[in-house]
């Protein structure tokens, strides 16, 4: 005899763990681009108001406590925060795991991006120790951030195929594409480049942080390039992400692409022209706090932006039903009844 409470818990545990592409699944997909993306602009937040060693140890906040205390001010609330945006983080991952746990047999990749994302969680967190215990070393920082940036570039993948399955179940079709217009040899080599291109950048980008004024705490190590030729090597990339994305915004209207792969290269654009706009605003005003933020805030989306690019124009991805579709559609009155 099946109880309320026997109800209730099969209930939650269909919301938790749904035998198909739910719409939770999706609200947790686009979380995790969205708090992978948010933890740059936050830990862009800590370095720019120089609260980087705003705690003094890792794991604990200071030597006799967890937490940060009014004697830290307000540096030691900002780095606390962020720590504490960590938890955020894995709540995510953990739920995304449980929404996949029960499609893993028939979408094993979705399931092991899933798994990546929360696994490099505590080590997001050791790299995050390692930068307070060398007292903010720009290599370590550089390694932290970009590690932040393939998580971003990671759950946006994740989230573009959770999509593609989502919309296959409202329309119930199971031959959705994330390719789901022409692509030729020039746009999937153009879309390559520009995302090779990007994390060229991204890399550069973290070279000239490294080498300027905000360094997370005013004793911060600095790196003693040239700031003015890593600045132009950190340009250069950009300059090759925009001519091809002008090659594409031109190329895809000669051909038959689709909607969403037009708004694909559209959105790079778009990103593109504002952290352009802002780079330079920043490059020529001696590094405006504010400023400099907006430009951390912009790596999210250009990091978004051009692996939706990149997969649009490249990715063999096709929805496909799961393992409970399949045997609801062959055995019906056996799950009814089960």
């Amino acid at each position: 005899m099946t109880t309320a409470g026997d109800q209730a818990t099969r209930r939650w545990s269909d919301a938790l763990m749904p035998r198909t592409f739910t719409l939770w699944t999706m609200v947790l997909a686009v979380a995790s681009v969205v708090s992978q993306a948010g933890i740059i602009v936050t830990g862009g937040a800590v370095r720019l108001t120089a609260s980087g060693l705003g705690c003094s140890e890792w794991p604990r906040c200071t030597p006799e406590s967890y937490v940060t205390t009014p004697e830290m001010g307000i540096n030691g609330a900002i780095e606390f925060g962020n720590r504490l945006l960590t938890f955020v983080l894995a709540a995510i991952a953990v739920l995304m795991i449980l929404a996949l746990w029960r499609l893993r047999k028939t979408h094993g990749k979705l399931f092991g991006m899933s798994l990546v994302l929360a696994l490099v969680i505590p080590a997001q967190a050791l790299i995050g120790g390692i930068t307070v215990w060398t007292d903010l070393n720009p290599w370590v920082v550089m390694l932290h951030f970009l590690v932040s940036a393939l998580m971003v570039s990671i759950a946006t993948l994740l989230a573009y195929r959770v999509g593609v399955e989502r919309r296959a179940r409202l329309t119930n079709t199971h031959d959705r594409k994330i390719q789901d217009g022409v692509t030729t040899p020039l746009t999937r080599i153009s879309s390559i480049t520009i995302y090779i291109a990007g994390w060229f950048t991204l890399v550069m980008g973290t070279i000239v942080t490294g080498s300027g004024p905000h360094g997370g705490d005013p004793a911060a190590p600095r790196h003693e390039f040239d700031q003015l030729l890593v600045t132009r090597m950190h340009a250069a990339p950009v300059y090759l992400m925009v001519a091809l994305t002008v090659v594409l915004l031109v190329v895809m209207y000669r051909l038959q692409t689709s909607v969403r792969q037009r708004r694909a290269v559209w959105s790079l654009a778009a990103v593109l022209v504002f952290q352009a706009v802002v780079g330079f605003y920043q490059h020529f005003n001696d590094l405006p706090i504010g400023v400099v933020w907006m430009h951390m805030f912009g790596i999210g989306l250009v990091t978004w932006a051009m692996t939706v690019v990149l997969d649009v124009f490249n990715s063999k991805y096709e929805s496909m039903p799961t393992q409970y579709e399949v045997a609801q559609k062959e055995e019906p009155e056996t799950l009814i009844h089960a």
